[in-house]
């Protein structure tokens, strides 16, 4: 609890120097004691402290009434709540409620959290001790209401709910400290997953040889784009190609095949009217990505039911999933891609798969991803704020790139071309789900930065995919 305390109490002072007047809320449990640590170091480094009591420190226990007793024998008093508000510091702690919560914060809780916000929204930095009270420590949704942090300060292991669904809009920018806990505390978690970054690129894609040609790269296929969406598939092979696929050929419907390469002439694009047409390529490419814009027709159907049964392995993604979901009665089992294939859908698709509601997925993320990868036997890439990968095997990894510029009609076509480009280049599926998400996350907060959020184009991030891959240094 020392460790911790300390941890929070460098932290906001290295984020916030300036800051003098402190309040700090205290809860019960260990996140309080937390809390009266910061408060005792910010009063020993003669900051002016408010600390305010929701539970009265006599009624406290363990570590956390010990915390409480040095405050006060190094002079500290506290004030019981209601305070007249969280107006007039230079900085707020939020150590109400810890990672046990699991209902919406009530009575002084509630409107301890409302205060907090209020004042956040007045420009005072919050700071949260291990998570944002009335965040859900594991789905990352919000339980009725929680504190929007500017910062937290999380311990021992990161909290998933930090990073996905309304994780990262309450937490703000995350710091970690292990408190010295050895790896073997960590390591007893049988269930835990990944926080995934910028490094993984260069650990799964080694510096190219010198003696090397187009076909070291690997050649991939993009299936779809039915009439009215000739776009989408050409958006995911441009990507692919931006993302070091040796060559792609797309197939599609054959009134675009003329259209689609005009703007990038190193896509082979075939017109093709039937999925029977498919086979020669199908045998031919190192792997294959079906569904965007492949739209819900006739041709549809042929061209998806034709995908399944390709021996590389294959992205489905969009109306692929859609296909999926009504199809599978009719698909026989054993054809299907199973430990082969990359599900890549947004929160409705995999509703659609999973038969629930878009709102039921978001309700818990990370489980959604996992019973879909158990159920299809696939690697699961379930997009959206924390984008979760999941496989059979139960492992998971959790996204924190990317930004709400994304949030744009055509990024989900270039992450599946961009996936679909680390299979080619010979990358497990679990591999090219994880690199792949990666680098499109990077190249959105690459092309965030260059022109802001609002008004990105998905080819705005396949433009920045070359400098996502080729980090310098």
């Amino acid at each position: 609890m020392e460790r911790a305390g300390r941890a929070v109490f460098e932290a906001a002072r290295q984020a916030w120097p300036r800051a003098q007047r402190w309040l700090v809320l205290c809860g019960a449990g260990n996140n309080g004691g937390d809390g009266y640590i910061v408060a005792r170091l910010a009063h020993a480094a003669g900051l002016e402290v408010t600390l305010c009591a929701l539970k009265a420190p006599t009624a406290l226990g363990g570590d956390a009434a010990l915390a409480a007793q040095r405050w006060a024998d190094a002079g500290g008093q506290g004030e019981a709540w209601p305070i007249a508000g969280c107006d007039g510091f230079d900085l707020v702690v939020d150590a109400l409620l810890g990672t046990g919560l699991d209902r919406e914060p009530a009575g002084a809780y509630g409107a301890a959290v409302d205060a907090m916000n209020a004042a956040g929204e007045a420009g005072c930095p919050l700071v949260a001790v291990d998570i944002p009270s009335g965040l859900h420590a594991d789905t990352g949704v919000i339980l009725g209401r929680a504190v929007r942090a500017q910062l937290t300060v999380t311990f021992i292991g990161n909290k998933r709910g930090l990073f996905t669904a309304d994780g990262p809009d309450c937490a703000g920018s995350v710091h970690f400290s292990d408190l010295e806990t050895p790896d073997t505390v960590r390591d007893s978690e049988p269930n835990s997953g990944i926080i995934i970054r910028e490094e993984i690129i260069s650990r799964l894609l080694p510096k190219r040889r010198r003696n090397s040609h187009k076909g070291s790269y690997g050649w991939l296929l993009g299936v779809g784009s039915d009439h009215g969406m000739s776009g989408a598939v050409r958006l995911c092979g441009e990507a692919a190609l931006r993302s070091g696929a040796g060559k792609v050929t797309l197939v599609t419907r054959a009134d675009h095949a003329g259209l689609i390469n005009l703007a990038c002439p190193e896509l082979m694009v075939r017109g093709m009217e039937n999925g029977a047409s498919l086979e020669p390529l199908l045998n031919a490419v190192d792997a294959l990505v079906t569904g965007t814009g492949l739209g819900q027709s006739e041709w549809s159907r042929s061209m998806f039911d034709s995908c399944m049964v390709a021996p590389s392995p294959v992205v489905v993604d969009a109306d692929g999933l859609n296909l999926l979901a009504q199809r599978l009665p009719h698909l026989e089992q054993s054809a299907l891609p199973r430990g082969r294939w990359i599900l890549t859908p947004h929160p409705a698709e995999a509703g659609r798969l999973l038969g629930c509601s878009a709102a039921q997925v978001q309700g818990d993320r990370v489980a959604a991803a996992q019973t879909l990868a158990r159920r299809y036997q696939a690697v699961v890439v379930l997009k959206g704020c924390g984008t979760v990968i999941a496989d059979p095997a139960e492992r998971y990894a959790i996204c924190p790139l990317g930004n709400p510029g994304m949030a744009t009609a055509g990024t989900g076509d270039v992450l599946a071309g961009v996936i679909g480009a680390m299979l080619a280049q010979g990358l497990d599926c679990w591999e090219a789900a994880l690199a792949g998400v990666v680098a499109h996350a990077r190249a959105g907060d690459l092309a965030a930065a260059r022109r802001g959020e609002r008004g990105m184009l998905a080819s705005d991030i396949t433009r920045q995919l070359p400098a996502a891959l080729n980090p310098r240094g």
